[in-house]
């Protein structure tokens, strides 16, 4: 049986102008956040400010994942908000990793791990709030 309207998983292809308009975001409203939030939590790990800063952060990357899903023509929403969320956190983490190691610092894997599986919690919750903005007809210009 053969089905002519579904798409094949093979043929799944990225819309380059959806993930840097959606990293472009993310980059503006979390990554300063973040840098924030770990400046705050090396300074002093006991500070009660990281936290607000680090849930000011997801919710930038709940706003770039959902512009990618908004924003691409591939019909992969989820795909192209996931990937926005978590390639973003990789750079941004990337740069973290890179400065404490020339720092001598120590760096917590694990907390490394777990908030990239709360940014890509994030990027899907703003996957599904980019396919209900195209399903509502709100179209993105381009």
């Amino acid at each position: 049986m053969t089905f002519t309207n579904q798409a094949d998983p093979t043929d799944l292809k990225w819309d380059a102008e959806a993930l840097k308009a959606g990293a472009g975001v993310t980059v503006v409203f979390a990554a300063p956040f973040l840098i924030a939030a770990r400046i705050v939590a090396d300074h002093d790990r006991h500070s009660e400010l990281a936290l607000p800063l680090i849930l000011i952060a997801l919710v930038g990357f709940v706003l770039g994942s959902g512009v990618a899903a908004w924003r691409q023509r591939c019909r992969a929403p989820l795909s192209h908000a996931i990937v926005t969320s978590a390639g973003t956190f990789i750079v941004v983490q990337g740069v973290f990793v890179i400065v404490n190691l020339i720092r001598g610092v120590d760096i917590r894997w694990l907390n490394i791990f777990f908030t990239l599986t709360v940014t890509v919690f994030a990027g899907m919750i703003g996957g599904l709030l980019g396919i209900r903005l195209q399903k509502s007809g709100f179209e993105s210009k381009r």
